[in-house]
């Protein structure tokens, strides 16, 4: 089974920065592309980053400048740094990943549970 462990969430004052860690175990053979997506309440699940393994990353618009996304391939984590927080960065954060199990099948996305940021004074 593979596993993705998202940490580092919480509550934040505008302007501050929090940053999300997301670590991939289990029976891993091989982890391709890896993001970061987020839910605010009444709102549907959209990207905030993603950082494939060999080409550029992708960020939403609302976070680009503001948001970092990085990955340790010996590590099978993901990042996000996330600075200058605004409230409409509350949310639930879930990480994803690209992953395969064994050599020759087609990558699967898991998905980790969820870690809660809350940007508010």
């Amino acid at each position: 089974q593979v596993q993705l462990v998202e940490s580092g969430g919480g509550l934040v004052q505008p302007g501050g920065s929090l940053r999300l860690d997301c670590a991939a175990s289990g029976s891993i053979f091989s982890i391709y592309a890896m993001g970061w997506y987020r839910q605010a309440p009444g709102k549907r699940q959209e990207l905030v980053a993603r950082i494939p393994t060999g080409s550029t990353t992708v960020y939403a618009d609302s976070v680009k400048g503001r948001f970092t996304i990085s990955r340790d391939n010996a590590k099978n984590t993901v990042y996000l740094q996330m600075n200058n927080l605004k409230p409409e960065d509350t949310a639930v954060y879930y990480c994803s990943a690209d992953i395969t199990i064994t050599k020759g099948t087609i990558p699967y996305e898991y998905w980790g549970q969820g870690t809660q940021v809350t940007v508010s004074s």
